[in-house]
Formats: C-alpha cells, structure tokens, sequence
C-alpha cells in the first residue's frame, strides 16, 4: 500500500514535470523584444540624464563654494572640513555620471 502512494506520487510529480516543461516551451519570446525597447528607451534618456547630473553637481559645487568662502570670511576653523565635505560631494556626482555611462555602455556626448 506505501510503495503504490510512493509510485503514484512520483508519476503526478512527473507528470506535472513534465506539462510545466512543456508549458514554458510554448512561450513565444515577446519578453526579449519588451527587454530591448525598454533598453532603446532607457538609452535615449541616458544622455539628458549625465547632462541633468552635471547640472546638479554644478549647482551643489555653487553653493558650497558660497558657504565655504562664508566660513572663511567669518574666521571658523573647521573651513577645510567643509571644503572636502563639499568637494567630495562634487566629485561623487561626476563618479556616478561615469559609472552610469560605462554600466549602461553608452556615451554621454552626442
């Protein structure tokens, strides 16, 4: 009695197996086509999204200049920490602009 539940357990286990197989087979591959336009897509956006990076980290490299240059003028002696906080914060910006461009493989100038 065991072994025949054993036996028809793996023959439903099998069958299943086997329909699920059979069932992903029968896709008809529009995920690769959905896969390469969002690619197109997200490539033409790519290079407003480096220049929209830049811009920020042009304003940011603003503003910290501004409240750097208020330190220094006001006589604080923490100015150089706040030079390379907002340096750092700068270089992060045009970092990750180049690593966007070399994950994605496409080159930010038209």
């Amino acid at each position: 009695m065991k072994k025949s539940i054993q036996t028809l357990y793996f023959r439903l286990s099998t069958a299943c197996f086997f329909l699920l197989v059979n069932s992903v087979n029968a896709q008809d591959g529009n995920g690769v086509a959905g896969i390469e336009a969002a690619s197109n897509q997200v490539s033409g956006f790519f290079r407003s999204g480096v220049t929209l990076m830049y811009a920020i980290g042009a304003i940011v490299g603003l503003v910290g200049a501004v409240k750097v240059f208020n330190k220094w003028n006001s006589g604080d002696p923490d100015t150089g920490k706040v030079a390379a906080a907002w340096f750092g914060s700068c270089v992060f910006l045009v970092v990750v602009s180049l690593v966007l461009q070399s994950f994605f493989g496409a080159p930010a100038n038209p």
